[in-house]
């Protein structure tokens, strides 16, 4: 797609694992040109993050999934002449991303009121574990240990169930996207006022953030939202809302009334309860439900759900999800090519411009790909950074 919102905009990424390179892969999916600035051998911690043992050459699968479309460069920050690097790439630069631990840039000279120094009107992002001060702010800013500690896993699985994490880095991801926001925000300020920026964020502010709605209710009563014993969706939600077994499989079912359900699946016996009372209810109610929707298949409770116009879905694992049409419709995959005959096909940008998607399928670097291209434009050979087509 030609003329991409980003075009034009270089990142310097000194960002590792998810979190930060999450952020930068929809910048560059909106046309950004994003350098990974890496250590030397070593280069992102995430080239090493193997899940589930997939990897592609010496890079987990991992890596590339989240770094495609991206240059590399390795600068021992360490030393004057790596250092010297980083300082013409700043100066040429209009956004820089970092997730390390709150003082390791300050180390290098490389913290907001150094870099502003080199270049006044750049936009400087930040992601911590825990904020930058209070006595937290030097734990590790791990995914699991977010969602531990900020009641995320008292939302999902039901009453009696131990604790539940999202089976995902649900807090790298949102956080991430939150930077984006921030950095598009501040750019289109600057191209305004012409200022600089420094946006920070922290894992634990954006899996609060998550929760408004949960902690808004907390806040008011002061009382933990409890999950429901049975078939738990949601812990401000009354029934019929969440996931139940059926005769072949299991179903969602959404917010509706208790006397429009019980004539859709014919289950008078839910009337016994008031609407009005069906939060207090619960549990009791979604007993009834459970044990009424196990005695037929999926589809003939899906049929007759929605035709009374109620919101209701199938449960489906990814591979039954890739054999149905309306996931086809989308076109979610995209393949990337990494050369020598090997490919992987990951998921696009589910973002659509003037009636195109953003495809990308750059695939990530090596490590230090780009440093011979990149180390003779800081010298003078090329006086502009040029963004990636």
């Amino acid at each position: 797609m030609k003329h991409l919102p980003l075009n034009g905009i270089t990142v310097l990424e000194f960002s590792q694992y998810l979190s930060g390179p999450s952020a930068g892969l929809r910048l560059a999916d909106f046309g950004a040109r994003v350098i990974k600035v890496e250590r030397p051998e070593q280069g992102d911690a995430g080239r090493k993050l193997a899940i589930k043992n997939l990897w592609i050459d010496d890079n987990s699968l991992l890596f590339h999934t989240i770094n495609r479309n991206k240059q590399s460069i390795t600068a021992d920050l360490k030393n004057e002449e790596g250092i010297a690097v980083i300082h013409q790439l700043i100066k040429r630069a209009d956004v820089i991303t970092h997730n390390f631990r709150p003082g390791v840039m300050e180390k290098y000279g490389l913290d907001f009121n150094s870099v502003k120094q080199i270049n006044p009107s750049i936009i400087y992002a930040t992601i911590s574990g825990y904020g930058n001060e209070g006595p937290w702010k030097d734990l590790p800013g791990q995914d699991l240990l977010l969602q531990a500690i900020s009641g995320l896993t008292y939302t999902t699985g039901n009453l009696e169930d131990a604790p539940v994490p999202f089976g995902l880095s649900i807090a790298d991801y949102i956080c991430g996207a939150q930077m984006v926001q921030g950095i598009i925000a501040a750019l289109i300020r600057r191209q305004k006022a012409k200022q600089p920026a420094l946006i920070e964020l922290s894992l634990l502010e954006s899996i609060l953030d998550f929760q408004f709605e949960l902690l808004t209710t907390f806040y008011a009563n002061k009382k933990q939202p409890k999950r429901s014993a049975v078939s738990n969706g949601n812990p401000l939600l009354a029934p019929p809302y969440g996931i139940y077994k059926t005769g072949d499989g299991y179903i969602a079912i959404a917010m509706t009334n208790l006397d429009v359900l019980a004539s859709a699946i014919d289950c008078l016996a839910i009337l016994q309860y008031k609407q009005e009372h069906a939060f207090v209810e619960r549990d009791a109610i979604k007993d009834i439900l459970t044990a009424h929707l196990i005695t037929h298949a999926t589809m003939y409770w899906l049929e007759k759900l929605h035709d009374h116009k109620i919101w209701a879905m199938n449960v489906l694992d990814w591979r039954q999800l890739r054999t149905q049409d309306g996931y086809k419709q989308l076109g979610m995959e995209q393949r990337i090519d990494l050369g020598n005959g090997k490919h992987f096909i990951t998921t696009r940008c589910p973002i659509k411009i003037n009636g195109a998607y953003l495809q990308s399928p750059v695939k990530a670097p090596a490590l230090g790909e780009q440093n011979e291209l990149i180390q003779n434009e800081c010298s003078g050979q090329q006086h502009t950074i040029k963004s990636m087509a």
